[in-house]
C-alpha cells in the first residue's frame, strides 16, 4: 500500500508529515534513520527531514540510495542556495527550506499524489482492457490465422521487439496490436495509434514528434507529438506504407537514438515505446521500388506477423459470420437467424475483397433487412442487381463493353468501389493497383497504367 515515507533525522516539522500524507490520500511512515526504510519503493515520495542538522544530508542521501530507496526531498530549515545545489548532486530530489518552501512541498506532493492515482487507475483499465482486447476477438481456426495468433502470443512478454503486422485491409490489423500491447508488459501504459494514410503529410511531423511554441504561424503553446504520448506504452502505426520518405528517416531515428525532438526544439526527449507497425503494403516491393527506406523496413520487421485474408481461411468465414450474427442480433434485440444452405454457399463462394470488415457490414445489412432470416441477395445486392451474377464475379456487370481500355479500366475501378462499399485501400488491394492509380481512375483522368 502507498503511503509517504518520512525519514526523520531532526524532530523539527513533524507536525506537518500526517496532514502532508492525508492531503494526497495516504498515510505518514516516519523512521528514525535511512536504514529503516524498508518499502521505500512503495511510497509516494520519500522526505528526508535535517531541518537544523542539514550537514548530515548528503551522508544519509547515500545511504538511502544504496537502500535502493528512490531519490528524497530533503526539507531543511537553511535557505541557501549552495546547500541545495549540493544536495541534489548528492542525489536528492529537490531541496525544500521550510516554512517557506511549505506550499512548494505541498505542490510537489500533490503532483505526486496525482501520478500514483493515474497508474492505480491505468492498472485497473489494464486489467478490464485485458479481458477486452485478447485473441478471442480474432475468431476462426484456419491453420495460418492459428500460426499469426500463435507468434503474436510468443512474442508478447518481449515488449522492447518491433513488430510488423502485414495483411490486406480489414483483415484484424488493429485488432493483433491491441491485444499485443494489453495482454503484456506495457498493458497499463497507453496504447495510441496513428492511421499514416489518414493524416495529411504535412501534418504527420508534428503530429509524431510534436512542436514547441513558436516553431510555426499557428504554433501558439507547445504540443507534444504521440511518441511523447505513448511514452512507457505503445505506438501503432498503421498504414505505415504511406509514410512519406521524408519521415522514415526521422522515424528510423527515434527507433535507433529511443529519443524525439519536438519541431523547433533544440533537444531531444526520451521516449520508451514499443512499435508496432502495420500496412497492407508489400514493403519488399516497395523498396525494391524506392518507396520506402530499406534500412527502416529491417529496423521495423524484427517480427513481422502475417494476417491472411478472409478468402484464405476457408470455414472461418462461416464463424465469423455467425459471431457477427450473434453479436449484431443482441444489438439490435432481434432473434439471430440461421445460416441456411443457400447462404452458406454464398458465403463461401464470394471473394471478401473487404475481408472481415466487409463481412461484418453485409451481416448487419442482411440481418436489418431480412425478415427473421437472412438472404442472399441482402448480404450481395450488388449481384442482385446484376441479374444473380455469380458470387466471385466481381460486379463485371457495372463494366462497359465494347469500349476502350481506358473506359473498361475506369469501370473496373468504380465496379470494386462498390463492391467494398467505398474502400479505396480494399479496393486497390482487390485490383492489384497503387492507391493513387486507382484515384486517377476514379476522377476519370486520362490513365496509362503507370503506378
Amino acid at each position: 500500500m502507498s503511503h509517504l515515507l518520512v525519514v526523520a533525522r531532526s524532530d523539527s516539522f513533524s507536525q506537518i508529515w500526517p496532514q502532508l500524507a492525508a492531503a494526497i490520500g495516504v498515510e505518514a511512515r516516519v523512521v528514525d534513520a535511512p536504514g529503516e526504510a524498508a518499502g521505500a519503493a512503495d511510497a509516494v515520495a520519500v522526505i528526508l527531514a535535517v531541518a537544523g542538522i542539514e550537514e548530515v544530508g548528503e551522508a544519509d542521501l547515500r545511504a538511502l540510495a544504496a537502500a535502493g530507496a528512490p531519490a528524497p526531498l530533503v526539507v531543511g530549515a537553511r535557505t541557501d542556495h549552495r546547500l541545495a545545489v549540493a544536495l541534489v548532486r548528492a542525489g536528492a530530489a529537490d531541496y525544500f527550506a521550510l516554512p517557506g518552501d511549505l506550499e512548494a512541498l505541498r505542490g510537489e506532493l500533490a503532483e505526486r499524489g496525482k501520478r500514483l492515482q493515474a497508474r492505480e487507475a491505468g492498472g485497473r483499465l489494464a486489467a478490464a482492457e485485458k479481458h477486452h482486447f485478447d485473441f478471442s476477438r480474432i475468431i476462426g481456426g484456419s491453420t495460418q490465422l492459428r500460426a499469426a495468433l500463435d507468434r503474436a502470443s510468443r512474442i508478447i512478454p518481449r515488449d522492447r521487439a518491433t513488430i510488423l503486422v502485414t495483411g490486406e485491409t480489414g483483415t484484424g490489423k488493429e485488432l493483433l496490436a491491441q491485444a499485443i500491447h494489453y495482454n503484456g508488459p506495457r498493458g497499463a501504459q497507453p496504447f495510441v495509434e496513428l492511421n499514416c494514410a489518414a493524416v495529411p503529410a504535412g501534418l504527420l511531423e508534428t503530429e509524431l514528434f510534436g512542436h514547441e511554441r513558436g516553431a510555426f504561424t499557428d504554433a501558439r503553446t507547445a504540443k507534444p507529438g504521440l511518441f511523447e504520448a505513448a511514452d512507457g506504452g505503445t505506438l501503432f502505426l498503421d498504414e505505415i506504407g504511406d509514410l512519406p520518405l521524408a519521415l522514415q528517416g526521422k522515424i528510423l531515428k527515434a527507433l535507433e537514438e529511443k529519443n524525439v525532438r519536438r519541431v523547433g526544439a533544440v533537444r531531444a526527449r526520451e521516449v520508451d515505446v514499443r512499435i508496432i507497425a502495420a500496412t497492407h503494403v508489400d514493403l519488399a516491393q516497395a523498396v525494391r521500388r524506392g518507396e520506402f527506406r530499406e534500412d527502416l523496413y529491417y529496423r521495423l520487421s524484427v517480427i513481422p506477423i502475417h494476417l491472411p485474408a478472409l478468402r484464405e481461411r476457408g470455414e472461418d468465414v462461416l464463424l465469423v459470420a455467425d459471431h457477427f450474427l450473434r453479436t449484431l442480433a443482441g444489438q439490435y434485440g432481434m432473434d439471430v437467424p440461421v445460416i441456411t444452405p443457400e447462404v452458406r454457399r454464398s458465403l463461401l463462394a464470394h471473394g471478401w475483397p473487404g475481408n472481415v470488415r466487409e463481412l461484418r457490414n453485409s451481416i448487419e445489412r442482411a440481418l436489418l433487412l431480412g425478415d427473421g432470416g437472412l438472404d442472399p441477395a441482402d448480404l450481395f445486392p450488388e449481384q442482385a442487381r446484376e441479374g444473380g451474377a455469380g458470387a466471385s464475379s466481381g460486379g463485371t456487370a457495372a463494366i462497359p463493353f465494347p469500349a476502350t481500355l481506358s473506359e473498361i479500366a475506369r469501370g473496373a475501378a468504380h465496379a470494386m468501389m462498390s463492391r467494398v462499399e467505398g474502400n479505396k485501400s480494399a479496393a486497390a488491394e482487390a485490383l492489384g493497383i497503387s492507391r493513387s492509380r486507382l484515384y486517377r481512375l476514379l476522377e476519370g483522368a486520362d490513365d496509362d497504367g503507370a503506378e
